[in-house]
């Protein structure tokens, strides 16, 4: 509780400061200036890096992958976007850092690798080869007392219609049938 108190409060403190300097070496209106330059370039990169990664996970989901990757780099263009919209030095030096497909790819690989969801609360981990550790997304463990359903995986490129799912004719309507099971 107290280091989000503290960032929300030493963070415009700093950036404060850094304007305050900067605008003394540069001037004022050069600062200000400055400060919206940033914000519309770094929005205009958002907005052509942003999309790059809608089609990359478009091409993913495509191809039958899940588009992990490409969804925590969207998170990470999400903030990097709304850092750039913040007025200030340090919060552009670091939206810019994020919109760094380099650097974004990095952070994205390893905050996929330690899998934690500190997004949600941070009660579990996802294991890359098994799914939810048994906290599980929300901190919540089945303990094994939930219910097991059994089933069986069906293409339906490859069902005949005149045969069913299971390859019996009973779902055609022949003549003395009724159609039903």
């Amino acid at each position: 509780m107290r280091i989000p108190f503290l960032a929300f409060v030493l963070i415009p403190m700093a950036e404060l400061y850094l304007l305050f300097t900067v605008a003394d070496w540069i001037g004022g209106f050069t600062t200000l200036a400055l400060v919206i330059l940033t914000a519309a370039v770094g929005l205009s990169v958002l907005r052509v890096q942003g999309f790059a990664t809608l089609v990359r996970a478009n091409q993913r989901m495509a191809q039958g992958q899940v588009p992990g990757q490409e969804i925590v780099e969207g998170m990470m263009l999400a903030i990097a976007g709304a850092l750039l919209l913040t007025p200030g030095l340090i919060t552009d030096t670091v939206g810019f850092a994020l919109l760094t497909p380099l650097i974004r790819r990095k952070l994205a690989q390893q905050a996929m690798k330690k899998g934690s969801f500190f997004f949600m609360g941070g009660g579990g981990q996802f294991r890359a080869g098994g799914g939810f550790g048994a906290g599980g997304p929300f901190g919540q463990g089945s303990g094994g007392r939930g219910n097991t359903i059994d089933g069986e995986v069906v293409d339906r490129d490859n069902i005949d219609p005149d045969r069913g799912l299971n390859g019996d004719t009973a779902d055609k309507d022949e003549p003395g049938s009724s159609g039903r099971h």
